[in-house]
């Protein structure tokens, strides 16, 4: 009996050992995630809180705190400007000891952030921003862009309304990295498809009023106008360019970065017919479905955008590369996070290239008229699905400096 109690504790002290190991080298012994969004402006319906439901779904599932890992939180808003979100991502680096910071849904702050976490040796899981940059010429070894970005909305919704005779366009553009990424992203797609941009105009963040940009839009006599902008700036444009008459009157507006949560504020009445492009909708397959009603019993009934399936998904790797490392190490665990191939239930399998890049299908939807919709959020028909290998910007045109 003696000496099976010896053999007991000596299991006990070498389990307690190896699992001491395995854990040297994560700081802290805890995994720190920082949600850093829009919590109380233009991008909070299809950001914010909702980015912060999806990271605790995503470690829920990981089931790594049942393997012996901590894992804690942090969430705060940038309030869309690159100072104050700058500040936030240097005071979670340097005194919150946060690995992670995951979401950003504004050009501008994401790419301060991308480059304080470079300089800090931690990750940065964007989400919510989508100039194609960051994995261009801004482009970090600590950086993964999940989602979306520029050049595959500009190359899904662009190409698409070209291809379908729309040939002359007039950009209305947020005036911030975001916006004018997207107008050149779109443009160059116009005018190499045969098309041409007639004049843009650039408009403020958050701006409340279109009245005047819509009617230098008008003026124009462009068949497309562009809406180079997204969340709150969308859905005024749009409301006020239908009561300007200006689809009646026979120009089409493009949305370029259009999210359900967009969908939902403006009604079906309101946005039918608009073409836009996402890389997820909840209504795909059992796997989606099941998933939105997780989280909209979470998130006051709200249904997932593609920022909200982007957290869940990139923290999900995420996590998956720290424990295969055993290292939170920001410059290893990406580079683990790109060694391994990704698959999770909203995006299914995929990869991550060496310019950061997540590759994944896009799918070119149609917004349901009233009459074609039959139960709550059923919005899209998806027209087209667009290849994960033809969805996103070939790495040899990024200008990314880790392409070799």
């Amino acid at each position: 009996m003696k000496s099976f109690k010896r053999n007991l504790l000596a299991l006990t002290i070498a389990g307690a050992f190896a699992a001491g190991v395995a854990h040297a080298q994560i700081s802290d012994n805890v995994i720190k995630i920082g949600i850093l969004s829009d919590m109380s402006s233009l991008y909070t319906d299809l950001a914010g809180a909702g980015s912060v439901v999806a990271a605790h779904m995503a470690v829920e599932d990981s089931g790594i705190e049942k393997r012996g890992f901590k894992v804690e939180y942090v969430s705060a808003d940038h309030q869309n400007k690159p100072d104050v979100g700058s500040a936030i991502a240097r005071q979670w680096y340097d005194t919150d000891k946060v690995d992670v910071i995951v979401d950003v849904p504004n050009s501008g702050v994401a790419l301060a952030v991308n480059q304080i976490t470079k300089d800090k040796n931690k990750v940065f899981l964007a989400n919510g921003p989508a100039s194609s940059d960051l994995t261009g010429k801004a482009c970090t070894p600590n950086t993964v862009h999940w989602t979306y970005d520029t050049w595959m909305l500009a190359n899904g919704t662009g190409g698409a309304i070209v291809k379908s005779g729309g040939d002359t366009w007039f950009f209305i553009t947020a005036d911030y990295a975001f916006g004018h990424a997207l107008e050149r992203d779109t443009a160059a797609v116009v005018t190499k498809s045969g098309g041409k941009v007639l004049g843009a105009v650039k408009v403020p963040l958050n701006t409340q009023d279109f009245s005047s940009f819509l009617l230098q839009a008008q003026s124009s006599k462009a068949k497309i106008i562009g809406l180079a902008n997204a969340g709150g700036d969308t859905t005024n444009s749009i409301k006020q360019a239908a009561e300007f008459g200006i689809v009646k009157g026979g120009q089409n507006l493009a949305g370029l970065l259009v999210f359900i949560t967009d969908v939902h504020a403006l009604g079906l009445q309101n946005a039918q017919g608009l073409i836009i492009t996402n890389t997820f909708y909840w209504d795909m397959n059992d796997q989606t479905r099941a998933f939105a009603k997780r989280f909209a019993e979470r998130d006051k009934g709200i249904h997932p955008s593609m920022v909200h399936a982007g957290v869940y998904a990139s923290v999900l790797h995420y996590l998956k590369a720290v424990e295969a490392l055993k290292s939170d190490d920001g410059a290893k665990v990406v580079a683990k996070m790109k060694e391994m191939p990704t698959d999770d239930p909203l995006f299914g399998k995929g990869t991550i290239r060496a310019d950061g890049r997540k590759i994944h299908p896009a799918y070119l939807v149609e917004v349901k008229k009233p009459s074609e919709s039959k139960y709550p959020w059923d919005y899209y028909k998806v027209r087209a699905t667009i290849p994960a290998d033809q969805a996103f910007r070939p790495m040899s045109e990024g200008g990314c400096p880790l392409v070799k």
